[in-house]
């Protein structure tokens, strides 16, 4: 079924909606007409079906009837929000996918078993920010190492050398966000007394 199939469907239930709407309620189209000041041609057309309804006409009934638009409109059916995008495994991470449009914002849960041998910074467009879930990731930003353990975020600018992955010490578990450039992450991971400030 087509979008424009999908609007048809749901515009075809609106006559009957109104007619159910008004009936429960116990109204006659002339009393609804002098509620409202449509017409009773207008209203009898609109619940046969034989009238397009528009906002113009459904504003006011709504407020005659005292129930929400979407109440007269019958709002879609929501579709399965979930992601069931397949993993993708690349230079020994495994990638599961958390969001589905394309371009914007990207998230990720990625499992790395082993470090690499020779980490390779690389710069590129965008900003990335990084939470570990489990184990440790090695971050090499900018010539500057630093250790996160579960629990610890970090945000940077792609456009500085970079690489992160799993230390020596065993697999590491983490979220990855990355947007655009420009498009900088408005979520911020507080860090336990105990320790420093988040590495940034």
């Amino acid at each position: 079924m087509t979008e424009d199939d999908r609007i048809d469907a749901v515009l075809n239930e609106v006559g009957p909606r109104l007619r159910r709407v008004r009936r429960g309620r116990g109204v006659t189209l002339a009393e609804l007409s002098a509620a409202t000041g449509i017409s009773v041609s207008t209203l009898s057309r609109l619940e046969s079906g034989q009238r397009r309804p528009s906002l113009e006409l459904l504003l006011p009934l709504a407020r005659a009837h005292q129930v929400p638009l979407d109440e007269l409109v019958g709002a879609p059916p929501v579709g399965d929000p979930r992601v069931k995008a397949r993993p993708i495994v690349r230079h020994g991470r495994t990638m599961y996918p958390l969001t589905r449009q394309p371009g914007g914002l990207q998230a990720y849960k990625v499992i790395q078993e082993k470090p690499y041998d020779c980490p390779e910074p690389r710069v590129h467009e965008g900003y990335e920010w990084l939470y570990v879930l489990s184990g440790k990731l090695r971050l090499f930003l900018g010539g500057r190492e630093v250790v996160l353990t579960a629990g610890e975020a970090a945000e940077f600018d792609t456009r500085v050398p970079h690489w992160f992955g799993a230390t020596a010490e065993g697999p590491v578990e983490f979220l990855s966000l990355f947007g655009p450039q420009g498009e900088r992450m408005h979520v911020r991971a507080r860090p336990e007394k105990s320790r420093g400030p988040v590495p940034h």
